[in-house]
């Protein structure tokens, strides 16, 4: 696959409609920070997400799902892992100590109900991997977190095989109304904002290609409950890949393989 096969794929892949998966819904009942996964238009898009994982690595690798190594870089619910590996993936779950958003400073139900196992990192870029060891890395809105980004992303790097691949999404687009919005109220969750072009140059620091990149996401979805939300859905995605309003899109996504 290259350039607009790439974007095709993309395309098809975001636009799917997957059944909701109960097992989830039934795990995040009554927390609130888990009341997400319980909204279908929130949901679909980590469904349509970890789907495009699976069948992008499997196809540019030419590798069954199953006989790939996935690390989920800062699991954190565990929801990801948990989808990958219903899928029939092999996946390693890692997280930090000391954030209230890690597998470790919160509550975490999907982690303790599937026993999956969470990989302590006790510092804030080294990774505890050997050189070459997985064929995928994700990031799951994480890498805009991490006090160093671009240390972690030469990390990465290392312990990615020759041609492996990184995922990286719901990192917060640096002309976001969303984002703005968010600052203007005194919410600095996304502190650090990135541009296509910031994006590029980290990328080019660290030894990675890019093979896609796009902007993603005009209208809010985790707490908001849409009616036909798989149509409001397929409309929000044509607005951000067809018109003017990609440039205030609340993220910027890409996948990359290492050089």
């Amino acid at each position: 696959m290259h350039g607009s096969d790439l974007v095709l794929f993309r395309k098809i892949h975001f636009q799917k409609l997957l059944p909701l998966n109960q097992r989830l819904i039934d795990l995040s009942a009554d927390l609130d920070s888990h009341a997400f996964l319980q909204n279908p238009a929130s949901q679909n898009i980590y469904l349509y997400l970890t789907d495009y994982v699976s069948d992008f690595s499997s196809k540019w690798l030419d590798r069954s799902l199953r006989s790939l190594k996935i690390l989920d870089w800062g699991c954190g619910k565990g929801f990801i892992t948990f989808l990958l590996k219903e899928m029939g993936a092999g996946v390693t779950s890692c997280d930090v100590l000391g954030n209230s958003d890690s597998a470790f400073g919160q509550n975490t139900p999907i982690v303790e109900a599937e026993s999956l196992e969470v990989i302590c990192l006790n510092h804030s870029y080294l990774l505890p991997f050997e050189n070459e060891s997985f064929d995928v890395v994700l990031s799951f809105g994480v890498l805009e977190h991490v006090p160093h980004h671009l240390e972690s992303l030469r990390e990465i790097h290392r312990i990615l095989k020759q041609g492996g691949l990184f995922f990286c999404f719901f990192l917060p687009y640096h002309l976001s109304w969303t984002q703005h919005l968010a600052h203007l109220r005194g919410n600095f969750y996304h502190a650090r904002l990135y541009s296509k072009k910031k994006v590029k140059q980290l990328l080019e620091q660290t030894n990675f290609q890019i093979l896609d990149i796009w902007h993603r996401q005009l209208f809010p979805k985790n707490r908001v409950a849409y009616a036909n939300y798989h149509q409001f859905e397929l409309l929000d995605q044509w607005l951000t890949e067809n018109t003017f309003l990609k440039y205030i899109a609340t993220n910027i996504e890409f996948v990359a393989h290492k050089r």
